[in-house]
């Protein structure tokens, strides 16, 4: 899959993440800015690859903005931002 925009989704709103994503060529660049990095950051950086990898995106410029979020709104964040900038067939 191969993104062709710069997309957004999520709020910056408390229990929230705000994804921003756009394309980029050699691979996928992440940062993470939580605010429970210390405890949670690596989880929360295997959720957003382990959806990215399952929608084939391979090169992405992905910012995300974590305020307290579950992994499960996590991942329906990075997913709506994968899909809203996905290639039109």
């Amino acid at each position: 899959m191969k993104l062709t925009k710069r997309v957004f989704a999520g709020t910056m709103e408390s229990s929230d993440a705000y994804v921003e994503m756009e394309p980029k060529e050699n691979g996928i660049s992440l940062q993470v800015d939580s605010v429970v990095e210390a405890q949670f950051g690596d989880q929360i950086r295997a959720s957003i690859l382990d959806v990215l990898e399952k929608h084939g995106v391979k090169n992405a410029m992905v910012r995300v903005v974590d305020k307290g979020a579950l992994d499960c709104v996590i991942r329906a964040r990075v997913e709506t931002a994968v899909l809203r900038g996905k290639e039109e067939a």
